[in-house]
């Protein structure tokens, strides 16, 4: 038998062996991750619903809406739906709406919550052009919320579309990397080298697996803030990658100390710096919160750009900044006020599907 002693030593070092547990890079595939820019064949959605929270389709629906309209036209718009008698539900709303129903599908999938950007697919291709979900390990940002709906839902799209699925040893929300489409990643540690995320494991690991699953070789990270939101500070709602050379941030006076530093001396994967275009927040604190709104959460479509709107004086000058980075698609801004109060944007709530 045992000794307590010897008992408790035991527990320790299973203890460590858990935390200290290495990323499985046994898979000889290599995959990399198509921009969000290039072309989509459709945009998934996890509308929102009453079976987790109260009172989310009050808040949230009129929203979803009118993502739904702005992307339609341009794309599919894939809509998981909690139940059979939502789906009906939101059938007849989205036809009220008038909106073309020949461009909508949906997915009957049971979901805790609506933020599928971080819960959701990413889709690559392998490195023989085969198309592919990878499915990241969701935990509720850290235990932080229920996840065990959400964290299913990539293998129930690869099964639903045809797709291979490949599961990735790591926890890490899509809205916590972001990528220029030329090989450079940027991220924050706060989020991905965090302990309720990844206990134990090293940046270098970190940056071995992105290499591998999402075809980078250059990285830019910053510390981000641990505790700032339930995201401990997700990279997409401080700085995004466009057109491959500019990166848009928050203006200088808005951002956290020494990130717009870093930003302004980064350099992509040949050496080069960044062009940094600054947005500003909201002039006035969302409702009932000490926060401002963040327009840098906005999502590129094949047509359109849609940008977090919080019926402030800023939206119009936000929205007029990003139009001028993509003048061949029309910015809409969409009502984003409910989702700015529950921690995210625009670019939170969708999740592209490339087409190839």
């Amino acid at each position: 038998m045992l000794s307590r002693n010897s008992t408790f030593l035991i527990f320790v070092l299973m203890i460590l062996t858990i935390s200290c547990k290495k990323p499985d890079l046994s898979d000889s595939n290599s995959y990399s991750m198509p921009s969000e820019e290039l072309l989509h064949e459709g945009t998934w959605l996890q509308w929102p619903h009453d079976f987790t929270y109260a009172n989310h389709i009050q808040r949230h629906e009129e929203t979803f809406i009118e993502i739904t309209r702005a992307l339609h036209t341009g794309e599919r718009v894939h809509i998981i739906a909690y139940n059979n008698i939502e789906k009906t539900r939101i059938e007849n709303v989205l036809i009220g709406e008038g909106i073309n129903m020949d461009q909508i599908d949906f997915l009957i999938a049971e979901t805790d919550d609506y933020w599928i950007r971080d819960n959701g697919p990413i889709f690559c291709r392998d490195q023989n052009g085969i198309s592919t979900i990878l499915n990241w390990g969701f935990n509720g940002w850290g235990n932080k919320t229920p996840y065990e709906k959400c964290q299913r839902i990539p293998e129930k799209i690869a099964n639903h579309i045809g797709i291979n699925l490949v599961s990735v040893d790591l926890i890490n929300e899509g809205g916590s990397v972001e990528l220029d489409g030329n090989g450079t990643l940027m991220a924050k540690k706060s989020s991905i080298l965090n302990r309720n995320r990844n206990p134990g494991i090293s940046q270098k690991e970190v940056e071995d697996v992105f290499k591998k699953y999402l075809g980078v070789t250059n990285f830019i990270w910053l510390k981000g803030v641990k505790g700032l939101d339930i995201t401990d500070d997700h990279i997409d709602g401080t700085a995004r990658f466009v057109n491959g050379n500019t990166i848009v941030t928050l203006n200088e006076d808005a951002a956290y100390p020494g990130e717009y530093e870093v930003l302004k001396n980064a350099t992509n994967s040949s050496g080069e710096k960044y062009t940094l275009v600054g947005l500003p927040l909201s002039q006035n604190n969302l409702p009932g919160s000490k926060e401002k709104g963040i327009y840098v959460n906005f999502y590129i479509a094949n047509t359109v750009v849609l940008v977090p709107n919080f019926n402030d004086p800023n939206d119009e000058v936000a929205n007029g900044i990003i139009q001028t980075l993509f003048p061949d698609k029309t910015v809409i801004g969409i009502p984003a006020i409910e989702l700015g109060i529950d921690g995210g944007g625009v670019h939170c709530v969708t999740q592209q599907q490339p087409a190839y």
